[in-house]
């Protein structure tokens, strides 16, 4: 389930704000205590845990120990919030397995941009199997886009906007979050910025216009995005042959986003 956090805690109160904060940003949080945490993440595959080191009867510290040990959670990011880390008590996190490592008390804002950032970091898109028709085909170094066998002509912003989402496939993304991975440093843009360049790319790549089946709206959260998408392997270009044979097509890792202020709510 992507967009899932376990939020893995032993203070009802911390683990709740902690919820409140990413549940705002737009992801789905379950807060767990040690105690069935890892049979719950067996069964629901969350996309990023957020642990808790003080924890009754286990620190959590050698539970973050037991999510990496285990085979089918071992790539699971972690990020750790450790009571007033030091520098040595996030080396000592970092060697236990966490991805990343927060001082508690933290800020929310922080602790959201810690999740985000672990997420663009550790979340690749998957191999797509050949025998899986691909929708679209995407060739960022010749800035090509295949829809359906049909090369389609598209803005910078609107290919950087579907490679993007593409990479994040099923993920919700909320307008904020979008801004900053697509937009940029740009200023004087609003989210309806986001939506309007949605919009554009619908128009472009949906099979009927009025019933979006690729980039579709979360009602009261932001868009996801279902299509499948290839990337060419290193060396090859992207063609309408290519594109009907999806042969040698692998996915390409590496998404790269940057932070910016946005300054048309002061304006």
């Amino acid at each position: 389930m992507t967009g899932l956090v376990f939020v893995v805690d032993g203070e009802i109160s911390a683990g709740q704000l902690a919820q409140q904060c990413l549940e705002r940003a737009g992801y789905v949080v379950r807060v767990f205590s040690t105690g069935n945490a890892i049979e719950e993440a067996l069964r629901h595959h969350p996309s990023l845990m957020l642990i808790f080191t003080t924890q009754p009867g286990l620190n959590g510290l050698e539970f973050c120990r037991r999510v990496r040990q285990n085979l089918a959670l071992s790539k699971t990011p972690i990020v750790l919030l450790i009571s007033d880390a030091s520098e040595e008590d996030r080396l000592t996190g970092l060697e236990f397995g966490a991805d990343d490592c927060l001082s508690e008390p933290f800020m929310p804002r922080e602790l959201v941009a810690r999740v985000q950032a672990v997420l663009r970091r550790t979340v690749r898109p998957q191999p797509i199997p050949l025998s899986e028709p691909t929708d679209i085909v995407i060739d960022k170094a010749s800035m090509k886009l295949s829809v359906r066998g049909n090369e389609i002509a598209t803005t910078t912003l609107e290919f950087r906007l579907i490679d993007y989402l593409a990479r994040h496939r099923g993920q919700v993304f909320t307008r904020d979050v979008l801004l900053d991975a697509v937009w940029g440093e740009m200023q004087f843009i609003t989210p309806r910025s986001v939506d309007a360049c949605v919009r554009r790319v619908r128009e472009k790549i949906e099979p009927e216009k009025g019933r979006p089946t690729y980039l579709k709206t979360i009602r009261g959260v932001g868009y996801r995005f279902d299509a499948i998408v290839a990337w060419p392997s290193a060396g090859e270009s992207c063609t309408c042959a290519a594109c009907a044979t999806v042969r040698g097509l692998s996915a390409m890792a590496g998404v790269r986003t940057s932070k910016r202020r946005r300054s048309a709510s002061q304006r």
